[in-house]
């Protein structure tokens, strides 16, 4: 009795981490939806991507010393492929709060491998990484594109100083 009380208990916790995906699921598609309506080069990206990982919603708070975190789904070939979390602490000359979507278009394998084999993929170290703003998107096509992951910033709201993705770190939710 012990053992079904165990194995129901652990199963309604299983599906319980399902149910609360399907809202970040959505909101996720929703924001790459909107990047690839506001950006023609996103969407070329993102068909020529291996993976997509998009964060809807990235929370960061500052004074002086702060961080930034969000909770993210990947997907591939259209479908859900992970769900990923997203940390950072800021210190500089920054003040307020602000959110944020931020999506990562993986171009190689190399850069797929190096997401899945770290305990923490740091933005700003390997693999290349290129952080493209409004005007720089008009400029990239599939012809263009040679970094392992290319990076969007947009829908910013609040009042922050500036924004930084620098010293993020992403880690993997689910395995």
């Amino acid at each position: 009795m012990k053992k079904l009380f165990v194995f129901i208990l652990l199963a309604s916790l299983g599906i319980a981490r399902v149910a609360a995906a399907e809202p970040l699921d959505q909101d996720a598609r929703a924001a790459l939806n909107a990047l690839y309506k506001s950006s023609p080069g996103a969407k070329a990206l993102g068909d020529k991507a291996k993976a997509v990982l998009v964060f809807p919603d990235i929370k960061k708070a500052a004074v002086l010393v702060g961080g930034q975190t969000g909770q993210g789904t990947m997907f591939a070939n259209g479908k859900v492929v992970g769900h990923y979390r997203a940390d950072g602490v800021l210190a500089g000359l920054e003040l307020g709060a602000q959110s944020f979507s931020y999506v990562m278009f993986f171009m190689s394998d190399k850069a797929l491998q190096s997401l899945h084999e770290s305990k923490g993929f740091e933005v700003g170290t390997d693999p290349n990484i290129v952080l493209v703003d409004a005007g720089a998107a008009k400029n990239i096509s599939t012809t263009t594109a040679q970094a392992d992951v290319y990076s969007y910033i947009f829908g910013q709201k609040g009042l922050m100083g500036g924004i930084s993705v620098e010293g993020l770190k992403i880690t993997r939710l689910d395995h």
